[in-house]
């Protein structure tokens, strides 16, 4: 099993930047995938990057803003947030994969954009 947790979350004004990281720890070896989900009050869970051995994905929304990159040594993923708007506010989730197909989440860390 994976163990997350995140850090990084703040109250940012528009236009501004935040870092969000996350910790793995556990059975890191089976890890193929990782990534950041987020929540919105009154919104389904969405994805806003992935990351795989060499490959990201993102989200239409934030392309060009944010940056996904993963730490294999540190068993970190960080999440570089740039731009920030007001509809990036939401509860920002790390999410990991194994080989096994077994999904692992962070308990949150909460990003609001605001002036």
């Amino acid at each position: 099993q994976v163990q997350l947790v995140e850090s990084g979350g703040d109250l940012v004004q528009p236009g501004g930047s935040l870092r969000l990281s996350c910790a793995a720890s556990g059975s890191i070896f089976r890890i193929n995938r990782m990534g950041w989900y987020r929540q919105a009050p009154g919104k389904e869970r969405e994805l806003v990057a992935v990351i795989t051995s060499g490959n990201t994905n993102y989200a239409d929304s934030v392309k060009g803003r944010f940056t996904i990159s993963r730490d294999t040594a540190k068993n970190t993923v960080t999440l570089q947030m740039n731009s920030l708007k007001p509809e990036d506010t939401a509860v920002y989730y790390c999410y990991a994969r194994d080989t096994l197909n077994v999904d692992s989440w962070g308990q949150g860390t909460q990003v609001i954009v605001s002036s």
